[in-house]
């Protein structure tokens, strides 16, 4: 297996894990789940996206009150009114997401490509003057024309973003197709790439993977893949193969998966299939 980078971990358990159906976590929860994490050593913490205001920006502020280690941030769209709000939580790291696929572009916005970039440009130096740290997403990547990902990345780049998230919004990847995608977009990438990967056909902790393997440097993941329809890239899962099968080392104490995934499955209202790799009873 090829050289990569070093994995940092993008926890969005906080903010994609919470859209699972009937996944609702109080803020008490939200603050624990947050502590287990930066415990457990994972970088970033993807804390929720605080435009949807009320009871959703008193949460975040909680966890922003905690003193973590992890660099802790917000999820916005590209618009100054998002960004106020995340501002006004106290956020200094904030991830900027814009459609990148002309799908997205222009059936659900009505737009063009040119407007995206232009919306892009606007927001990362908005959220620039107030001193914040800016990531940028690429949404609905996997169905977007390569090229146009990385005229997106060029201009995150040239405005100081710091890494760019290539999203599988949909979940219509498959390992073979994503380490070929990756193998052609890393190189010419001129930031650092984090894999977000939906799994809609069971396959999102293996793309993820791939995907280190083709050289991304950060992966997107939930505790026990929870998250919208299928879910995301479960955490232990891609940890663990990363550490046992490959010998790539991430910051992530293995020995905290039992109790982040009962602290989560706890806070959900839910339990854990017997089977589920790594940290399913089956495994105990």
């Amino acid at each position: 297996m090829q050289k990569v980078r070093r994995v940092e971990i993008v926890d969005t358990t906080l903010r994609d894990g919470e859209q699972s159906p009937g996944i609702v976590f109080s803020a008490q929860d939200k603050v624990k789940i947050a502590t287990a994490l930066d415990e457990a050593g994972i970088s970033w913490i993807e804390a929720g996206v605080p435009a949807m205001g009320g009871d959703e920006q008193e949460a975040m502020k909680m966890v922003l009150a905690e003193p973590l280690k992890a660099k802790i941030i917000a999820w916005n769209r590209a618009s100054k009114e998002d960004i106020l709000a995340s501002i006004s939580c106290g956020f200094s790291y904030l991830h900027i997401s814009v459609p990148v696929s002309d799908l997205h572009i222009k059936q659900k916005l009505k737009k063009d490509r040119e407007w995206v970039l232009d919306q892009l440009e606007q927001s990362i130096l908005f959220a620039q003057s107030f001193g914040c740290t800016v990531t940028v997403g690429a949404e609905d990547a996997s169905r977007a024309d390569r090229e146009y990902f990385l005229q997106v990345a060029d201009v995150a780049a040239r405005l100081g973003a710091i890494h760019i998230r290539y999203a599988d919004t949909v979940g219509c990847l498959n390992p073979l197709i994503t380490h070929t995608i990756f193998q052609e977009l890393i190189p010419r990438c001129p930031l650092p790439v984090e894999v977000h990967m939906h799994n809609d056909f069971g396959l999102a902790s293996a793309n993820t993977i791939v995907a280190l393997h083709a050289g991304a440097a950060l992966a997107s993941t939930t505790v026990a893949g929870i998250g919208e329809r299928a879910g995301n890239a479960a955490l232990d899962e891609v940890v663990t193969a990363l550490q046992v099968m490959y010998g790539i080392s991430t910051p992530i104490d293995k020995d905290a998966f039992s109790g982040l995934n009962s602290l989560v499955m706890q806070a959900s209202d839910r339990t854990t299939f017997p089977y589920k790799p790594i940290t399913g009873s089956a495994f105990a």
